[in-house]
């Protein structure tokens, strides 16, 4: 009689102990789990992002061993590692008499395709399963949106909130209001003094020492003997308790709030916990709505709304349009960029304050909030006419918590509006003006902020116009934007020859600012 024994393909971002995979020791099931070239070298990565998921990796499998389920784990320098999961895999069938392999389903594109051809080919029996992560499957969204014209993520979070029962006394919003957006969107006062964030001391200079040992090329820094990123569930829980007990409480009111060396504020920094599934959005929302209710008078109701629209509204829409989209919005390219990213997003060395601060915090700490990612090095980037292949790998790469299902729909989507408005209904674009109003950044800048044109002028300023003026064509009949095009119309012609002329000088000299 034939033993039935399984495989079962455990990712980089499907740590989640919590999953039913693992409810019960089988002694017929092996895990597998690995750190492999392909996956490394798709993108120009962080190095704190691959030492980050290596280490929370290597954590998983450990913990996996320790409950007494059997591990198989290729580390990155293991002799028998072939570096890329389908040659491990099959190396593994081709060496044991497996009768079954199983996986979760891949939340990227990419590997879901390595994984369904890989199987298309098997001898034997294979399934897929679901991560037990989000609170909708890959098709819900196209489902809800089945018929409509346009794809309103406030209808998407407002019909989660009512299958899901969060924050809602019946059919209605608990307390009579959706959105408290408008109340989420103050500047952080000169005299704040910020709360220290949580950091964490973690020693993955082991780690670090296999990475660099080969010649995977990253980028940014990394202090290896004390790793501020929470490596394991444990670690994961203590930063959740940190966030709803010491940054709820000012979180909404300050999460578009940018401050120079501030590279936390009161954000929960917990995307990196959550994208690899160490942590639930359901246990996060449960965690902050119950620390709403245990003290309403210290965390007013719209600091928690935010925060609850942006995991079970944002984060869930974004992923619904990936799979609702992709490949075709991986090719998408609205407005015909094709210019590269200025040489500083590599370096920080720009005389831009606001471009310096946010794109240093990058390299320094693998992470920015939205704010700097959309409307500073976004923004910027939409206005120079990067190409968004161009952005996207820069974005994917710079974040420790970059995956591509929930960058690229906020990156070629939402902030360089080359999807054409599937994700936003206009360019997300500023002049300086705009960042003064949010930030502490303008004031200490080379360039003057109310400067449009002439020597030191921010270069924010005249490339506003320009991308107006360049891409009226597609862009005027928008209702959210006609505005611009009727201050733009009524200019002098002499003002807005001068501010082409400024874009057209800065846009040579894009790499000297």
């Amino acid at each position: 009689m034939k033993v039935s024994r399984t495989l079962r393909l455990v990712l980089g971002d499907q740590l989640n102990s919590c999953h039913s995979w693992f409810d019960a020791v089988d002694d017929s099931v092996t895990y597998v789990m690995m750190e492999v070239r392909t996956e490394t070298d798709y993108a120009l990565h962080h190095i704190q992002k691959v030492v980050g998921f290596f280490a929370a990796m290597r954590g998983f499998s450990e913990s996996l061993s320790a409950a007494g389920h059997h591990v198989v784990y290729f580390s990155l320098d293991d002799p028998a590692n072939r570096q890329s999961i389908p040659a491990n895999l099959q190396q593994l069938l081709d060496a044991e008499t497996y009768t079954q392999f199983e996986y979760q389903y891949p939340d990227e594109y990419r590997v879901d395709v390595i994984l369904k051809d890989f199987c298309a080919a098997l001898p034997i029996a294979w399934q897929s399963v679901e991560t037990e992560h989000f609170f909708t499957t890959r098709e819900t969204l196209a489902d809800f949106f089945a018929g409509k014209k346009t794809l309103l993520m406030e209808s998407f979070y407002r019909e989660m909130r009512r299958k899901h029962g969060v924050l809602m006394d019946g059919g209605q919003p608990l307390t009579g209001q959706w959105n408290y957006d408008e109340d989420n969107r103050k500047k952080l006062p000169r005299e704040h003094r910020v709360t220290p964030p949580l950091v964490f001391d973690n020693d993955v200079s082991p780690i670090l020492s296999v990475v660099n040992a080969t010649d995977i090329n990253t980028i940014g820094t990394i202090d290896a003997r004390h790793f501020v990123w929470p490596v394991n569930r444990e670690q994961s829980l203590q930063l959740l308790d940190f966030f709803v007990e010491a940054c709820l409480p000012l979180f909404g009111s300050y999460q578009d709030a940018m401050v120079p060396q501030q590279w936390s504020l009161y954000h929960s920094r917990l995307s990196f916990s959550m994208n690899t599934k160490m942590l639930s959005p359901a246990e996060v929302i449960d965690a902050a709505v119950a620390a709403w209710q245990a003290n309403p008078d210290a965390i007013a109701y719209h600091q928690l709304e935010g925060f609850v629209r942006q995991i079970i509204g944002w984060r869930e829409y974004m992923r619904g349009i990936y799979w609702m989209k992709m490949p075709e919005f991986g090719t998408l390219n609205f407005l015909g960029h094709q210019a590269p990213l200025p040489e500083w997003y590599w370096t920080g060395k720009t005389k831009m304050h606001c471009l310096r601060d946010s794109i240093g915090q990058s390299l320094q700490w693998a992470y920015a909030h939205h704010i700097q990612r959309l409307m500073v090095t976004g923004n910027f980037a939409l206005l120079a006419g990067a190409a968004p292949d161009a952005v996207d790998g820069w974005y994917l790469g710079i974040y420790i918590d970059a995956l591509e299902w929930v960058e690229i729909t906020n990156t070629r989507g939402m902030s360089q509006f080359a999807d054409g408005g599937i994700v936003g209904t206009k360019p997300y674009v500023s002049s300086a003006a705009y960042i003064d109003r949010m930030s502490h950044y303008c004031g200490s800048c080379y360039y003057s902020k109310s400067k449009k044109t002439g020597d030191k002028a921010c270069p924010f300023n005249s490339l506003y116009w320009n991308f107006y003026d360049r891409h009226r064509n597609k862009l005027e009949r928008s209702p959210r934007i006609g505005m611009v095009y009727k201050l733009w119309d009524r200019m002098k012609q002499e003002d807005k020859a001068a501010l082409l002329e400024q874009a057209a000088f800065y846009l040579t000299n894009i790499d000297k600012l």
